[in-house]
């Protein structure tokens, strides 16, 4: 009992699975599909054999192979689309109405906050974050969950870009400094939404209330799609290079969070065992 008479939060793994099972009334750890409980119950199997944390890592191995097949497979389509010029009708406008928006106090605004996604500010956030909720919680989970998010969506870009290596805008569309890489997809805005995604989820977890909740939600969306609607007013990629980068983001922080309630599926069962 702390000096208050209350007691202290929970950390560890008994934090994790008292704190971290419920967000809204909804229990991560209860799986309702078939395949659902059959994932649980390969979970548990792997984690008997290999420890802990075997089945988290196994399971966003596994989830990475498939984001880049979607990411293969978005990539064929939309190269599609853009040789029967059926982009163009989206990227041309959309770019020319950014050209009109801009003014030399609002390009200078637009460059500095496009720089806090890139490839410097971006970890710099990520890591500070990173290492305050595993201090503070005394658990490896926020390390893991991070890394794997971050390091997917940046495996991602770098395999994606070489593999399309689809033309940024014109240079002079663009507001220096300028990026010579290919432009699809673009890896401001996967990071981005992949990075915040993740922080507001390992932060949801441990609130308690609707109201702060959806606050937490809504900044992490807002700050995603400004950081990709920067790099279109930059000039530097083109508004689909923005959304095919959303889609896959999204889909491989699915695969994380998947992957977490898979782990607190296995250690709520293991810890209630052990308590019975």
């Amino acid at each position: 009992m702390t000096t208050e008479g209350k007691e202290a939060p929970e950390q560890g793994v008994s934090g994790e699975v008292s704190q971290d099972r419920f967000v809204a009334g909804q229990d991560l750890t209860s799986w309702k599909s078939p395949a659902g409980r059959m994932l649980a119950g390969s979970a548990e199997k792997v984690t008997s054999l290999l420890g802990p944390y075997a089945a988290l890592i196994i399971t966003l191995v596994a989830g990475l192979a498939v984001t880049l097949s979607l990411a293969l497979v978005f990539g064929e389509v939309y190269e599609s689309v853009t040789e029967a010029d059926g982009v163009a009708g989206l990227d041309n406008p959309v770019l020319a109405a950014a050209k009109t928006m801009r003014s030399p106090a609002l390009d200078v605004a637009a460059t500095a906050y496009t720089n806090i996604g890139g490839t410097v500010g971006m970890p710099i956030i990520a890591v500070g974050i990173m290492i305050s909720l595993a201090t503070k919680r005394r658990s490896w989970t926020p390390v893991i969950l991070m890394l794997a998010a971050g390091l997917g969506s940046l495996v991602i870009t770098i395999l994606g870009k070489p593999l399309f290596g689809r033309a940024r805008p014109d240079l002079i569309d663009a507001i220096p400094p300028y990026e010579l890489s290919a432009a699809f997809p673009s890896g401001h805005a996967l990071n981005s939404i992949v990075i915040a995604g993740i922080v507001a989820y390992l932060i949801i977890l441990r609130l308690k209330t609707t109201k702060t909740r959806a606050i937490t939600v809504l900044l992490a969306a807002i700050f995603a799609f400004t950081m990709g609607l920067s790099r279109v007013y930059l000039g530097h990629h083109w508004l689909t290079d923005v959304l095919a980068a959303w889609a896959i983001g999204i889909a491989w922080l699915a695969l994380v969070i998947t992957a977490h309630r898979l782990y607190l599926t296995v250690r709520t069962r293991r810890h209630t065992a052990i308590v019975s």
